[in-house]
């Protein structure tokens, strides 16, 4: 019995020399792990399978910067982001480390890419995922537009009975043949070169402008290349947009340009609502200049007929900027998106980036250390930071769900110790561009 009890004060003295020198048990990481923040979204269950032993990932379901909360602005590290929350130079200042924003999609005109790079903040997108999804949306209004489909069904729908031949020819009236038109494509990038092809199969001729292009690709795909816009509109039965909204194309068609168009022509948009002037369109749909338009895109968004210069425009489909979607195609933009995130984080910025748009203004900046990804903490994954003070963690599918001893645990003790990354400084004029920067208008990529 004296000998155990030698054992045990002999263990509780090495305990007590030892103590100093251990480790203390922590709740949370051991090491910084970089935060990896969805903006406008709440959902993270696509991201996290692909990020979560790399980074923690968060939501913040917010609209604009104002309902982000205080810790994502000051140690997100990357942000994820869809087309309903903008963020201009001012918003981008708020952020203290952020190094990479990814857009969920592929236009990215609600993000400054230029302040980004000022900041030395790399901006990507997802450009391929929805090119089909687009391309048949775009093919399915043209044709609408030329076989009245949209306002047939109304018209059974409010009752209008059609037996007789005169009364087919009223509800159909404007139904017009396809073959031997002429579709014009401003904007020939992967959306508008689909369009294109689905177009030739239904009989249209198709002649595109887009002055970005190498000479050539106009045979390569059996197309009418067109040397300038005029020239376009004017031998346009149909205007399809495919190119991206930037400030040198903002309300490319408005009075001026539908004056050149064809009498009676349609116009299709599902590229960005920011390239037509929609006062314009109004007037020019009750005039019959344009004798029907659909939009999928609309300079202000959500759109609702009730406001707006269109709410009285007749020959007119609108739907909700939903062109891009089905559910493969969502899918595949959000794991691509948390793919390119991986790359940042894993690699060098902007080297190991995929699709990063503001690459050649980056390479202008100070060189980039890659960002070091930390040990795993899975349970971490998913915490939800929302203004104005609300921190909880999000169960499985990306929505708050967790208990409140888990709640607890990330509100007090959740520490990413990411320091701040210092931003380059701006440059001496944000107008001025760096580099050889093209003076584009019509970029071709959607």
């Amino acid at each position: 019995m004296a000998l155990m009890d030698k054992h045990k004060v002999k263990r509780q003295r090495l305990d007590r020399i030892c103590e100093g020198i251990r480790p203390p048990i922590l709740n949370g990481p051991m090491h910084p792990r970089p935060l990896v923040a969805l903006l406008d979204g709440r959902d993270c269950t696509v991201e996290m399978p692909i990020l979560k032993d790399v980074a923690t990932v968060a939501f913040c379901d917010a609209q604009s910067t104002q309902e982000i909360h205080e810790k994502v602005l000051n140690e997100a590290v990357g942000a994820l982001l869809y087309h309903t929350i903008t963020l201009s130079r001012d918003d981008l200042d708020k952020f203290k480390g952020l190094r990479v924003i990814v857009r969920i999609g592929s236009g990215f005109d609600n993000v400054d890419i230029k302040a980004a790079a000022e900041l030395g903040i790399a901006v990507c997108n997802v450009p391929a995922s929805s090119v089909e999804e687009t391309a048949d949306t775009s093919l399915c209004l043209i044709l609408n537009l030329y076989r009245r489909v949209t306002w047939m069904h109304q018209s059974l729908r409010e009752g209008t009975r059609a037996s007789s031949v005169e009364q087919i020819r009223e509800v159909a009236g404007g139904a017009a043949r396809i073959r031997g038109e002429t579709l014009g494509i401003i904007g020939l990038g992967r959306v508008g070169q689909a369009v294109a092809l689905r177009a030739k199969a239904f009989g249209f001729g198709v002649i595109f402008y887009d002055p970005y292009l190498p000479d050539g690709v106009e045979r390569s795909l059996g197309l009418q290349r067109m040397a300038t816009l005029q020239d376009l509109l004017i031998h346009s039965d149909c205007v399809s947009l495919h190119c991206s909204l930037n400030e040198h194309n903002h309300h490319l068609i408005n009075d001026f340009t539908i004056k050149q168009m064809r009498q009676g022509a349609f116009l299709v948009n599902t590229s960005r609502g920011g390239l037509v002037d929609e006062k314009a369109l109004a007037q020019a749909l009750k005039e019959g200049r344009i004798r029907g338009a659909a939009l999928d895109v609309h300079e202000t968004e959500p759109f609702s007929f009730s406001t707006g210069p269109l709410k009285d425009a007749p020959n007119l489909i609108c739907t909700p900027h939903t062109s891009w979607y089905s559910e493969q195609a969502s899918v595949e933009a959000r794991e691509e998106a948390a793919r390119e995130v991986r790359r940042a984080i894993t690699g060098r910025i902007p080297d190991s980036l995929k699709n990063c748009v503001n690459k050649e203004y980056l390479m202008a900046a100070s060189q980039w250390p890659s960002m070091e990804a930390a040990s795993v903490h899975q349970e971490l994954n998913g915490a939800a930071y929302r203004y104005p003070t609300m921190i909880s963690v999000a169960a499985a599918g990306g929505l708050p769900g967790a208990g409140a001893g888990v709640e607890g645990l990330v509100a007090g003790s959740l520490a990413h110790g990411i320091a701040p990354v210092s931003h380059p400084p701006h440059a001496p004029s944000p107008g001025q561009p760096t580099k050889a920067e093209p003076d584009r208008d019509i970029p071709s990529d959607q």
